[in-house]
């Protein structure tokens, strides 16, 4: 196997992982949405799951950024040239990290539990955010590169 072939497994399977994180998560926050919108005992016994959930989750996904972002840095610089997608890709997958995480910092940290359900769903904005870069990050790559 070339060296082309592997970082483009990387960069695809680090894809794969970090939209994957977040469906997990989606999935998992609309199973405790009950219990954390609920009775202030579950509340408290689902957040320690959450945190916990979360923490791990993050590592994950970490991982998968920076294999994204390296490898198709990689890719650019010795097989695809620098051009104008490519450097589209890089700011849409910053912008993607940037808008994720200040979401992440200003709406769903300061959230406490229990809480009611317009709070809860901050986590599902997050989710449509994170989401909707994740289709625009696909649109151009496989229909402009």
């Amino acid at each position: 196997m070339d060296l082309h072939a592997i970082l483009r497994l990387v960069h695809i399977t680090g894809f794969a992982a970090w939209s994957g994180t977040i469906f997990a998560s989606m999935f998992l926050l609309k199973t405790l949405e009950p219990g954390m919108t609920g009775d202030g005992d579950k509340a408290k016994e689902y957040k320690g799951l959450l945190m916990r959930y979360i923490g791990l989750e993050t590592k994950v996904a970490d991982v998968a950024v920076v294999s994204v972002l390296v490898s198709g840095l990689l890719l650019a610089h010795f097989y695809h040239g620098w051009t104008l997608w490519v450097v589209v890709k890089i700011v849409l997958l910053l912008l993607q990290v940037a808008l994720t995480l200040g979401y992440i910092v200003k709406k769903i940290q300061p959230i406490t539990y229990p809480c009611d359900t317009a709070r809860f769903s901050s986590w599902y904005k997050l989710f449509t955010i994170s989401l909707t870069m994740f289709g625009i990050v696909l649109a151009v790559t496989f229909f402009q590169l």
